[in-house]
């Protein structure tokens, strides 16, 4: 059965942030994703986290610049000073969370200039850090315009360019559904190399029953692979979080034994 992880960041959002991992485990969750903590104090989340009994699965680096700033750095030419500096402040707070995974962002560029950028700061930032997980995740362009990483084909590429055993694949089943029409066939295809999964509908990005792709299928597949990573909750809900869980209930109850 998949371990279900929640994303923090969009579930949940009635409540304030220390409040959620509480919310999450009384929901049966097992562990947590926050996309950018970066504005309460690593240790307090830790603490919320490690009381609720969750185990923190991933953070995103870099920290963002939500004032029209750019959703990373590693591919951008010109930019490496930056990118350094701001993933060493990013694994210095998956040090304190004790995070499993680091994703770490691309940002908006492109040519082979930008890939030749991208495989060199991946190549640093694994070496810099060999005792950390760090994943990356092509996210479709409908979404993020310009965003390097727009394709699993490149992303497998990537990955194999480097040649780092702590960098992997994340795969989110909503932006494999927009990038390629057929999220089950991307998995499969990419199967090998997912470190991390993230899970929404598509179209709407709300709760994984909600879109057309077979995430029941889907979660039947992760079983049968071999699959021992987790799987994160990402989208927005489209009701109260705690009343759209039918999905994970239906998911746990059918891989109970009987």
């Amino acid at each position: 059965m998949p371990r279900f992880a929640a994303n923090l960041t969009m579930l949940f959002t009635e409540l304030p942030m220390l409040e959620r991992f509480a919310a999450a485990a009384e929901a049966g969750f097992q562990g947590a994703e926050i996309l950018f903590p970066y504005d309460i104090a690593a240790h307090d989340l830790y603490r919320a986290a490690l009381s609720a009994g969750l185990e923190i699965v991933l953070i995103n680096a870099p920290p963002p610049n939500w004032a029209g700033g750019p959703r990373g750095f590693a591919a951008v030419p010109g930019l490496g000073d930056r990118f350094r500096r701001d993933f060493e402040r990013s694994l210095r707070v998956a040090q304190a969370l004790r995070a499993r995974h680091i994703h770490v962002m691309a940002g908006r560029a492109e040519g082979p200039a930008a890939l030749e950028t991208y495989v060199a700061n991946l190549a640093w930032a694994c070496e810099r850090a060999p005792h950390a997980s760090m994943t990356i995740e092509p996210l479709n362009p409908g979404d993020v315009p310009g965003y390097f990483l727009q394709d699993h084909d490149l992303a497998v590429e990537v990955i194999r360019r480097v040649g780092a055993p702590n960098l992997g694949l994340q795969l989110d089943t909503y932006h494999a559904q927009a990038i390629t029409g057929d999220m089950l066939a991307c998995w499969r295809k990419v199967a090998p190399l997912v470190r991390h999964v993230q899970v929404g509908g598509h179209p709407g990005r709300h709760e994984p029953d909600s879109g057309t792709q077979d995430h029941r299928t889907f979660f039947r597949d992760l079983d049968a692979s071999g699959y021992s990573g987790w799987v994160a909750a990402e989208y927005a809900p489209s009701r109260q979080t705690q009343r759209g869980l039918g999905w994970m209930q239906d998911t746990m109850a059918a891989s109970t034994p009987r």
